[in-house]
Order: C-alpha cells, then structure tokens, then sequence
C-alpha cells in the first residue's frame, strides 16, 4: 500500500508472507544496513517465498477471506444490493462506534454550514465537496472493516488522491444539478447513478472519470434499488425539508394571491416578500438542518454498506 512499516521481527515477516501482505518482490530493509532490497535477496525467507511462488486456481484472497476484485470484476458480476442489511447494518455500525462518526460527520456538518455563509465560500464548498467527503467515508469504510480510525481521518482526503476527489465530486454534482435544470428525470438519474463515483477514488484510487463510469455502469443495473437505498436513508431529513418547503410554498402562493388583488407585483416586491417568509421560517430551516446532522451517521454508514455490497470483495 506504498508505506513503509516496521522495523519488525523474522517471524512478523513470516506471517505476512503467509497472508499475502508480502511477497519477493517487497522491499525490505535490514536494521543498519540503509539499503533497500527484494524480500527474495535476504535467505531467511527463499523457501517460504518460493512456496508462495507455486502455481494456484485459487483468486487472489485478501485478509479476512475475501476475494480480490478488479472493476472488470466487478461488472462482471451480478450486482447485489441488501437495502434491508444496509440499514441495519449501520445501525449496529453507529450503535458501537458513535462517538467517531458523529465527530466526523459533525466535522463536515460544520464546515457546510460556515461555508453557506456567504456566496464565495458555499461555492468553493461545492468544488471541494468531494474532497470533504471522500476522507468521511474513509473513516465509515475503515470501522466497517475492522481497521482503526480517527477523527483526523476526516480530513485524509486531502492527502489521498486529492485531484480525482475534487473533479469526481465536483464533477459529478455539477452535470447531475445541470441536468436536473435542462430535464429532471436525466438529472436525477445522473445524481443516483454516480452515487459512489467519490468513495471509489477515495477507497480504490481510480481516476475520476473511471469512478464516476464504474459507479453509473454498475448502479444503472440496479438503479431503483439504490434510488430506494437512498431514500430510505435519508427519509427524516427528506421529510421535513419537504415540509418546510411546503409550508414556504403555500405562505409564498398566499401571499401572491394577496398581493395580485391590489395589481401585479414587481419584482422588487416578490423578492421582498420572499425574503420576509424566508426569515419568518428560519427557525424550521435550522431544524432541518440539524435533523441532517442527526441523520448523516446512520445515512452514510447505509451507503457505505451499499459500497461494499457492489464494488467490494465477496467472501471467496
């Protein structure tokens, strides 16, 4: 995985080349020597190495029993998607790890709402959305795998494939927002079908336009299925947007009808009167808010699920 580990013993070499972490071509390093050389050069290790070396049938397995897979792989296969298990699996995921994904998703939460300030801040947000939420789902994908996590994981997207993060978040929501403006149903279709374009260059260092591929290709085949995913979800937080949305249409309509009984309106003051009913609904804005706040852990930990039911390895 393109770090160096270590200084460890005889036997911790052993057991890695015995699980497949090591093999002849890794490059070790003795204790005081300053040169780095094959793991096939040093002798201690020429007959496991050679063992490892025989021909075999098998899929290449990677620790905890799971099959490799290649995107070829992974379009190959049949897409499955338990949206049942999803939910009840981040449940149990939350249940035992709720003070690091609250903290995460917080972290972003937060950021979200700093940015939405101001005009120039909530767009260079949405350029670097991906980013942001690219080490987040790191940080679900670590914990569902067994693998320790922190707090500054969050922020690991910086770091790890930070080009392709930025372009496949921006990228993605950017055609899928222009596509609900020009035609809904293409907009919304784009929008579910490059669902996990992110997480696949953040968990398998993919070009972007690959991921977002990978992600359309394989979703398409079971698209309504995520489409569900999604929705079931995020249903608390999409209920009462919908709410607050509603009731802001219908003050809005009410006081248009008002309005047009003394003659039509201008622009000036609909934009008045839109800002007077915004202001009066502030209070639900915050709440809805704060309800995604509350709803993004166990959202994000189904999705991340859903991730790992179709471009994951399956149990070999």
């Amino acid at each position: 995985d393109k770090k160096v580990y270590g200084p460890v013993s005889v036997d911790q070499l052993h057991q890695w080349i015995s699980e497949g972490r090591a093999n002849a071509q890794s490059l070790v390093q003795l204790v005081g020597s300053g040169e780095w050389k094959p793991l096939s050069a040093v002798p201690e290790f020429a007959e496991m190495l050679s063992l490892q070396a025989e021909p075999s049938t098998a899929p290449p397995v990677s620790a905890g029993g799971f099959a490799a897979t290649t995107p070829e792989e992974i379009l190959a296969r049949q897409p499955e998607l338990k949206i049942g298990a999803c939910l009840s699996q981040s449940w149990n995921l939350l249940a035992e790890n709720f003070g690091l994904l609250f903290a995460s998703s917080l972290l972003i939460w937060l950021i979200s709402m700093a940015c939405r300030m101001n005009m120039v801040t909530g767009l260079a947000y949405w350029v670097f959305q991906g980013v942001f939420y690219g080490g987040l789902y790191l940080v679900f994908l670590k914990r569902m795998r067994g693998e320790s996590a922190s707090v500054g994981d969050t922020f690991s997207g910086f770091g790890v494939a930070f080009a392709q993060l930025l372009l496949a978040g921006f990228i993605s929501s950017f055609l899928g927002i222009l596509g609900l403006f020009f035609c809904l149903l293409p907009g919304i279709y784009l929008l579910v079908a490059w669902t996990f374009c992110v997480p696949l260059v953040a968990d398998k260092r993919m070009e972007f336009w690959s991921a977002m591929e990978l992600s359309r290709k394989t979703v398409t085949r079971i698209w309504f299925a995520v489409f569900t995913l999604l929705l079931l979800a995020f249903l608390p937080s999409i209920l009462f947007s919908l709410f607050v949305q509603i009731k802001i249409g219908f003050a809005m309509y009410v006081s248009m009808v008002e309005a047009m009984k003394h003659g039509r309106p201008t622009p000036e003051e609909v934009r008045a009167m839109a800002m007077q009913i915004t202001t009066a609904n502030l209070p639900l804005l915050w709440i809805s808010r704060f309800i995604l706040l509350l709803n993004l852990p166990f959202a994000l930990g189904a999705l991340m699920h859903g991730y790992e039911n179709l471009f994951g390895p399956r149990k070999s």
